[in-house]
């Protein structure tokens, strides 16, 4: 076939692999965000909020926030509040663009390195169509797995062309190897790929492992002998710096924000044993997805199922090294998917997950390209195998396919999620307690509080319940059952600020401001940025006559949160108390500015309107505090007063 054929052929298997991605994952344009992470990345994250500006920027390159260091995954969602707002569709939207670039990119690379384009494209398809990729595409706050993946395919296509740069330079003037321009360009530009890609998911780590790999093959680059096999490790030196880098930051932060366990919580046994036995759920859920879930409960295991592990896996390395000669692509496949898997195994135990679907999305990739590479193998020892293979890949993708298609609508909203996970893992403490949160935002008490009692049952010391049924207990009313119940949190999550934020508020309904304030600074020692933490201390210095104090934290609130409207309206008050008349009429004008709907803020600019003799707009602002609160008295009466001000004035 001429060239030309050839290109024609591979554009046309792009065009299909992209088409076929939108189909599968178009309805997530119709879910929403869910309770899970996504209100710390887009829903209650004001800096993303408010959309692109150097202000956002800063944070994004600067903030640690949800026990991470990544600002091109900040970067992305500030973006898509820039060009979307809230609506969720359009944040589904750019994950759906990511995902059908890093398939049609991986696909190209494939074919590529190998020249198979068949086999590529089926690889690519396998990878894009499978149910295990929902969490990465549909779930909002995982943005970074397909951000990152985007930045991993760059940085091995600039590989790829530095190394075939530098083979035809040593081809041609072997003796000149080191000098030449060329490849030097794709080394830097691979470089910065891989550092963008490392500021989007640090997962990203094992990269240099794997091409490592790939130059063993389908590369081919050991070919030049020992020297040459030299410099294969050297030239990845500088990405393993990278990634060190990368790592140390990583679990400095996460250990900062406590979601590294300890060895009390997860020993090291415990953790040595499920290694084996997560490796082998991750293999067979990659060519058998069933049962997924957004949250997989950490398990007991028997010895039976781990020791079956252990030989499972062990058979199948030594069964690559001894097929390592005649199908090289065994081992690759194999490794790539142990090595990138490493990070997330579990050896460093982040969160209480056991597993998690979003872990597989491109280590499943080594797994695709042995079955693929090798059932072509097979396939080429007789016609009967190759209709046998074909329509085996063409059922499993038909099959993969449909399931992606309906795992994508359990992301609809949070209940669809948790109770979808809750029907394979009754007693998930994460699902019951994230079902319970979404009831109480949607004002089902009861059933919140039944959620966080069948938690309890589960695990009576889970720290999570506690505190959501003291928020329960303060929208009842119910204070003293509040403050009992977030004193129990804090003793089981003793480095939790927002348990200690719920504490602050029921004492604050109790009438015991010092303690509220004790509560709030404990909360912004774990939490300096708690723009809420800031504005509630605020409020508790205020009402013990701290107004210096009162008006820093309330300024700490807007360095957090410049547009929380409550606390423009806070700080004017005690602004207008040190006699600071104009400033406080600025942060009154703010906060309607912010918040149209705020009846407190149209009453205390109109106070201030009307003492510099500006009554129609004084009224105006009445009226509107009265048309949002009807029964704010005091607005009845100074608009009363302020009315015949006004006529007196007319009738002189």
């Amino acid at each position: 076939m001429t060239d030309s054929g050839t290109r024609w052929r591979k554009w046309l298997l792009a065009a299909l692999l992209a088409g076929a991605v939108l189909a599968v994952y178009a309805p997530a344009l119709d879910c929403g965000f869910v309770n899970f992470d996504d209100p710390d990345y887009v829903t209650q994250n004001w800096h993303v909020q408010h959309g692109l500006n150097w202000q956002s920027v800063r944070w994004a390159f600067t903030a640690v926030a949800s026990a991470n260091w990544h600002p091109l995954t900040w970067l992305s969602h500030i973006l898509d509040c820039q060009f979307y707002g809230p609506r969720p569709w359009g944040h589904h939207l750019t994950s759906l663009l990511f995902h059908l670039a890093n398939t049609v990119l991986l696909f190209l690379l494939l074919n590529r390195m190998t020249g198979a384009l068949w086999r590529s494209a089926l690889v690519a398809a396998l990878f894009a169509l499978h149910p295990l990729r929902v969490e990465s595409v549909v779930w909002v706050a995982e943005r970074k797995d397909v951000l990152s993946t985007f930045f991993w395919m760059l940085t091995v296509g600039a590989w790829l062309r530095y190394a075939e740069n530098l083979k035809s330079q040593m081809l041609v003037a072997p003796e000149r190897s080191g000098g030449g321009s060329n490849f030097k360009f794709f080394y830097a530009l691979a470089l910065l790929f891989y550092a963008l890609g490392l500021m989007a998911k640090p997962m990203l780590v094992t990269l240099p492992f794997v091409l490592l790999l790939l130059d063993y093959w389908p590369l081919g680059r050991l070919e030049f002998g020992p020297r040459f096999s030299r410099r294969l490790v050297i030239e990845k030196i500088p990405f393993f710096i990278l990634a060190a880098c990368q790592s140390t930051v990583t679990y400095l932060v996460q250990n900062h924000f406590g979601v590294v366990a300890t060895l009390a919580r997860y020993p090291a046994g415990a953790r040595l044993e499920n290694i084996p036995v997560a490796y082998t759920r991750y293999l067979t859920r990659n060519f058998w997805p069933s049962d997924l879930a957004a949250f997989y409960p950490s398990v007991a295991w028997r010895p039976g199922e781990i020791i079956g592990a252990i030989l499972a896996l062990g058979l199948i390395t030594l069964l690559v090294l001894w097929r390592r000669r005649p199908q090289p692509y065994l081992a690759v496949g194999w490794f790539w998917f142990l090595g990138m898997l490493a990070p997330t195994i579990g050896l460093v135990q982040v969160g209480a997950q056991s597993l998690a679907d979003r872990y597989t999305y491109l280590p499943c990739v080594g797994l695709w390209i042995m079955a693929v590479w090798g059932l072509h193998n097979l396939a080429a020892k007789s016609p009967i195998f190759r209709a046998g293979v074909a329509a085996a890949g063409c059922l499993a993708l038909t099959l993969y396919a449909a399931l992606a298609w309906h795992q994508t609508s359990v992301y609809k909203d949070s209940q669809s999620l948790w109770e979808a996970t809750l029907r394979n893992y009754p007693n998930c403490l994460p699902a019951h307690n994230n079902l319970a949160k979404w009831f109480f935002d949607t004002g089902r008490l009861d059933q919140a509080i039944a959620q966080c009692r069948q938690t309890l049952a589960i695990l009576p010391t889970d720290p999570t319940a506690p505190n959501l049924l003291a928020l329960i207990c303060l929208r009842q009313g119910k204070v003293d059952e509040a403050i009992a119940e977030s004193l129990k949190s804090i003793r089981l999550q003793p480095r939790s600020d927002g348990n200690r934020q719920t504490l602050g508020r029921a004492y604050l309904q109790k009438g015991r401001f010092a303690l509220a304030a004790a509560s709030f600074k404990e909360a912004l020692a774990l939490n300096p940025s708690a723009a809420e933490a800031w504005c509630n201390l605020g409020y508790a210095l205020l009402q013990l006559g701290q107004l210096p104090e009162a008006a820093a934290a309330y300024a700490k609130a807007l360095d957090s949160a410049p547009d929380y409207a409550l606390a423009h309206n806070d700080l004017g008050n005690i602004l207008l108390r040190q006699g600071r008349e104009q400033e406080a009429m600025e942060h009154f004008q703010r906060a309607v500015q912010l918040a149209p709907d705020f009846a407190e803020a149209h009453f205390n600019l109109a106070g201030i309107l009307a003492r510099r003799g500006r009554l129609d707009e004084a009224i105006a602002h009445c009226q509107r505090a009265l048309e949002l609160q009807p029964a704010l008295e005091a607005a009845r009466q100074r608009l009363a007063a302020l009315t015949a001000a006004r006529e007196g004035n007319h009738g002189r």
